[in-house]
């Protein structure tokens, strides 16, 4: 039997999770096709860091949209658990960034500049010498030079996030369900309807949301999507003595302090395709920098291995936006590792230029027309 919907998003990542939310509560009907299960890839495995001052192009051309959602995330904490009862583990987090060599010290300049000037959004950090570092940690390496505690960063569960944009969707009238997406019909240049396995569901909107898989919707619309697979592992360890009571980082190592007691650790980036298995170079590379920074995790009992795919783009910027040539198609995807970050910002802004025609946030630099030449 076929189906009719307003706006029919493919990928039930965070990203199409997000625009389902922010669409539903703009009073659109919604209808999300996901293959393999809500927030089952990289947004269900994600450490679930929201830093918005660094990372990929952040400071630079992503910083007014990252800041903006991070904004958001901060009150959608509260209203998503208010309406579906999930608790997303949303809270902000104390960071111990240290210098085991010289070569370190420059990021950790770059921590107390860009903390200390986004004091406003109530972040700020502090030099510390070896002695306050061993005080609020003493389990660190011995050989710490300096460094710097930060305060201002957040964190959540990103599955239960997800699962939470999800649920508020559906109790905004979304509908989710299982389906792979064969292709698209088309009148001109709009699309009137998705190709399923054995039905098609017509629609007046698309959202392409298809995370590292979005180059499907090449041979589609005919332009590049240039979304690529980042393997991503991470461990997750038990770690004996005290709980963590800060995040840390160094000598290549990111500890991730959990609601749960667990401390995750990672990560790596690796180009390897779809490959999805958690391979022992992998966990030998994490575990080796991570007892580097705290030796005790050499002791530490390994409970879970996890790999998934982000989606990166040639420039790393995230692809948001109308697609060239198309009347009613849009691009929701490729925001890599951060993408749990980005998604209220990214739904929010694909939401208005379905609705509006414009948006307020700042994704000026992430339109697809930027790769529309390349075919």
């Amino acid at each position: 039997m076929n189906q009719t919907t307003g706006v029919a998003i493919v990928g039930g990542g965070v990203a199409g999770c997000a625009a389902a939310y922010y669409l539903a509560c703009a009073g659109v009907q919604v209808t999300v096709i996901e293959s393999r299960g809500i927030g089952m890839q990289a947004s269900g495995y994600s450490a679930g860091g929201l830093n918005p001052l660094q990372g990929a192009q952040i400071p630079g051309p992503l910083g007014p949209l990252a800041i903006q959602s991070f904004r958001a995330h901060r009150k959608l904490w509260a209203e998503l658990q208010e309406q579906t009862g999930i608790d997303c583990q949303g809270r902000v987090v104390s960071l111990v960034k240290v210098a085991l060599d010289e070569s370190e010290l420059p990021e950790l300049q770059e921590t107390v500049d860009l903390f200390g000037a986004a004091s406003g959004d109530g972040f700020s950090a502090r030099w510390l010498d070896t002695n306050e570092v061993q005080k609020l940690e003493p389990r660190l390496a011995a050989g710490v030079l300096r460094g710097v505690h930060a305060w201002g960063n957040a964190a959540l569960d990103s599955y239960l996030f997800t699962l939470a944009l999800a649920r508020a969707a559906e109790r905004q009238g979304a509908c989710f369900r299982a389906g792979q997406v064969r292709g698209l019909r088309r009148e001109g240049q709009q699309v009137t309807g998705l190709h399923l396995a054995n039905e098609e569901i017509a629609c007046g909107q698309v959202v392409l949301a298809m995370g590292p898989w979005s180059r499907e919707g090449e041979e589609w619309l005919g332009f590049s999507i240039p979304v690529e697979p980042l393997k991503g592992e991470l461990l997750r360890v038990r770690l004996e003595g005290p709980a963590l009571n800060h995040d840390l980082a160094g000598a290549g190592a990111s500890l991730h302090a959990k609601p749960d007691g667990l401390v995750w650790l990672g990560t790596t980036e690796e180009q390897r395709g779809f490959d999805k298995a958690p391979s022992r170079s992998a966990r030998d590379r994490i575990m080796g920098n991570s007892v580097r920074l705290m030796p005790a995790l050499a002791g530490a009992r390994l409970v879970q291995h996890t790999a998934c795919l982000r989606p990166v783009t040639s420039d790393w910027l995230p692809i948001i936006g109308r697609a060239p040539g198309w009347d009613n198609v849009y691009l929701c995807t490729g925001a890599g590792k951060k993408g749990v970050l980005l998604a209220p910002g990214m739904g929010q802004s694909v939401a208005d230029l379905m609705t509006q025609g414009r948006t307020g946030l700042a994704v000026e630099c992430c339109g697809p027309e930027r790769f529309a030449s390349q075919t």
